[in-house]
């Protein structure tokens, strides 16, 4: 069946708050999609049989959607599970020469992006950076003169660009050996990453050119630096890219043009800036992380109890799922600090809604404040801070009138698992 294809660049502007010292929050990171028709490799698990219990809660992909939170993700992406061979191209300018050692701009990545993907996974991602060539590759043109900004499509400016890496890279590099692509870019083209931001990820496009026979349908392009000014660059710099390659691997965009007051700092795909993240739960079902016995659906009428264990650590039931209609429904996940979740200051449950119909950039999920208008509980620079203490804990109810959905927080025990209650009509 032909799928519509779309060219849509969401991107996030900074979001300054009012206050003695201004943060700049949800600042980084864009995603252009085409909806794909076919590829080597799919993301995420196999499909399970719809007959099985938890195909209510699968709810699927919508088609025309840009990175639909649907399960299972669609062809055309980068496979999320076993081995991932990424690619990584240092690039220059002429009107931009590199000023340090092309392996020291691969080294503010690695291993640091391997290893989150490693934690965040159960170690279900086995993710390996390669760089066959260790220098910087000069491209023919001024940085200038390929027309690069905020919004740019994929043509003609960097069509242009990615014709003329290949053209470099070619004679040195086999690009059919990869499964995705990270073009890091020498941090003095372009404005800082305080100024704008021009990082991008080019995901499910098999109209991009190609090399060695295959589409580069999956690449990232890093710019600048992701350094916020607070100290901590060095610890979390990195994080832009596991962001970006969040997107090879289908994930939409989670923060919208007003910033991450939709999901926070609960998902790196909303917020890279700053501590450590990790994804939700969701997004680990659907790349293939959490597997099926891990999950419950709570489909059926009535009231079930589920006991969940904390995301960041392996083994476990993790997520509870209500569908509310055939694109919609909420899950349900502990969060507490831990793997790759540094800065969770109200361990609880969180609930928040997914939509399989909403765009990327246009809010596909959207986390339920326990506290409304608390202002939240960490001061921590780039921590969108309202929804930090959104978490529920044991005694508390999230309730939708609207639809008669009740899931309600029992208790919890000495190693935090949460006994968690849902009702339905």
């Amino acid at each position: 069946m032909h799928h519509p294809r779309h060219r849509i660049r969401s991107f996030r502007r900074p979001l300054a708050l009012a206050g003695a010292t201004a943060l700049v929050i949800a600042t980084m990171a864009s995603a252009s999609s085409t909806i794909p028709l076919s590829s080597r490799a799919s993301a995420g698990p196999v499909s399970a049989p719809r007959g099985t219990g938890l195909a209510p809660c699968r709810i699927p992909a919508t088609m025309g959607v840009q990175m639909s939170e649907g399960i299972p993700t669609p062809h055309g992406y980068t496979r999320s599970t076993g081995q991932v061979r990424a690619l990584n191209l240092m690039i220059d300018f002429p009107d931009a020469p590199a000023k340090e050692p092309a392996t020291d701009r691969l080294a503010e990545f690695f291993p640091q992006t391997s290893d989150w993907f490693h934690t965040s996974s159960y170690g279900r991602l086995d993710y390996v950076p390669e760089a066959p060539v260790k220098d910087w590759l000069r491209m023919p043109l001024p940085f200038s003169e390929y027309g690069i900004e905020r919004g740019s499509p994929y043509e003609p400016g960097y069509r242009k660009l990615v014709k003329d890496l290949v053209t470099v890279a070619d004679p040195k590099v086999d690009f059919s050996a990869y499964d995705l692509v990270n073009v890091l870019v020498t941090p003095n083209a372009g404005p800082s990453a305080l100024d704008t931001v021009l990082s991008v990820t080019f995901s499910g496009n098999d109209e991009a050119p190609s090399a060695d026979g295959v589409p580069l349908s999956n690449t990232s392009f890093v710019y600048s630096r992701q350094d916020d000014g607070s100290g901590s660059y060095e610890e979390t710099g990195y994080r832009v890219l596991p962001h970006e390659n969040g997107h090879v691997f289908g994930l939409p965009d989670l923060y919208t043009m007003e910033g991450g007051g939709a999901v926070g700092h609960w998902d790196i795909m909303s917020e890279d800036w700053g501590a450590n993240n990790d994804l939700l739960g969701w997004h680990k079902w659907k790349l293939g992380w959490l597997s099926d016995d891990q999950v419950s659906c709570a489909s059926a009428t009535g009231t079930s109890e589920h006991t969940l264990g904390p995301l960041a650590t392996p083994g476990g039931p993790k997520l509870a799922f209500v569908p509310v209609t055939a694109e919609s429904g909420y899950a349900v996940e502990v969060r507490t600090p831990g793997g790759n979740d540094e800065a969770v200051c109200r361990p609880g449950v969180l609930i928040y809604k997914v939509s399989s119909d909403v765009d990327t950039g246009q809010g596909p999920v959207a986390v339920a404040d326990s506290t409304r208008n608390s202002g939240g509980c960490t001061r921590r620079p780039n921590v969108h801070a309202e929804l930090s203490d959104a978490p529920f804990e044991p005694g508390e109810t999230f309730n939708d009138r609207s639809n008669g959905i009740r899931i309600s927080v029992l208790d919890k025990d000495a190693d935090d698992n949460y006994r968690i209650r849902i009702t339905r009509p």
